[in-house]
């Protein structure tokens, strides 16, 4: 079976596609947006209306990632569709490849497949599955994708799983992108070399000169997302108080804060470890410095949050995708409005 489109190519090379030069200035949003999901078409138009090039969803504990995007697919067919991302553990080799082909079946070309290894808290503690050797599962995922995606039948035995007579028989005619969400060094590698591109998030613009510049020495000219937390307020002490809170849930995770101390933040974030770790979680918060909170999250009028945007577009990331905090009293409805690219 093959997506019922005018011509079935089957794409034998397994490796990453040659980078295809895209002119378009992408700038994307986080959907679903708040309230409940059937009632979302005229946000979703409202996206292409606004200039926004592209939808991207994330897969924790809230909109599983694909569903919002099928939606998205017929209520906004001009907007480019990603997922940042699809865990490989959560979902199996083969039904993550049938998931992925499915959803590019759906929106020919507009599909981008953002596959990482997620945290072990999404993963072993929520999804019941032993989250072990990330950097060999990921990469075997994409391996498994690239050759499944061909159409042809893959009996191979990966480091950290075996496929045995599996084919997928509904093959996409564009095959998506992969792109890997990747935080240090051995990930962004991975991505330029086997990946078409990096997805990045909980980082500063000035970080993204060392991230994208490995990305891009394994695999020139690759695609680098940036999923880049917003809150357009001018309310500062609300959004320091809130922001920390949001930030620590995610600098406690092994990974993030393995992450935070190879940028360099080890001594910046030295106390706030160490007290949440003692189980002083309310004064752990008041130790994360403003300056961190300034780094990671883009705030102030909705003019500075566009201006530091293109802080890190002049960096290196070739698509920023803005998730908006609703924190601080901010209307994420209207802050979809406000923070609209320009020009």
């Amino acid at each position: 079976m093959v997506c019922p489109t005018s011509s079935r190519v089957i794409i034998l090379d397994v490796e990453p596609a040659d980078p295809v030069v895209d002119t378009l200035d992408r700038y994307g949003m986080t959907v679903p947006l708040p309230g409940p999901l059937h009632e979302q078409r005229d946000g979703i138009r409202d996206l292409v209306d606004l200039g926004y090039t592209d939808a991207w969803t994330a897969e924790a504990d809230g909109s599983d990632g694909l569903t919002p995007l099928a939606l998205a697919s017929t209520w906004a067919p001009e907007l480019r569709l990603g997922t940042a991302i699809l865990s490989a553990y959560t979902r199996g080799p083969a039904l993550l490849a049938q998931s992925a082909a499915t959803m590019a079946c759906a929106a020919p070309g507009r599909f981008v497949l953002g596959v990482g290894s997620s945290s072990d808290v999404i993963v072993e503690r929520w999804n019941a599955i032993p989250f072990e050797q990330p950097y060999q599962r990921v990469r075997d995922t994409v391996r498994f994708l690239r050759a499944a995606f061909t159409g042809e039948k893959v009996t191979e035995e990966y480091e950290t799983f075996r496929i045995a007579g599996f084919r997928l028989r509904m093959v996409p005619d564009l095959p998506p992108r992969i792109l890997v969400a990747a935080l240090r060094e051995g990930m962004l590698r991975l991505a330029g070399r086997e990946a078409d591109g990096a997805i990045i998030n909980w980082l500063s613009a000035t970080d993204v000169g060392r991230v994208a510049g490995i990305v891009n020495s394994a695999g020139p000219d690759r695609e680098v997302v940036a999923r880049i937390f917003v809150c357009p307020s001018d309310d500062r002490e609300q959004v320091l108080d809130a922001a920390r809170f949001v930030m620590a849930a995610y600098l406690n995770v092994p990974v993030y804060r393995a992450f935070h101390e190879w940028l360099g933040r080890g001594d910046l974030l030295g106390e706030h470890w160490e007290q949440w770790a003692a189980g002083d979680r309310r004064g752990a918060l008041g130790k994360i410095p403003e300056k961190v909170v300034d780094d990671l999250i883009v705030h102030g009028s909705p003019d500075r949050c566009r201006a530091h945007v293109e802080r890190y577009r002049a960096a290196g990331v070739t698509c920023p995708v803005l998730s908006v905090l609703p924190i601080a009293g901010v209307d994420v409805h209207q802050a979809v409005r406000d923070l609209a690219p320009v020009g």
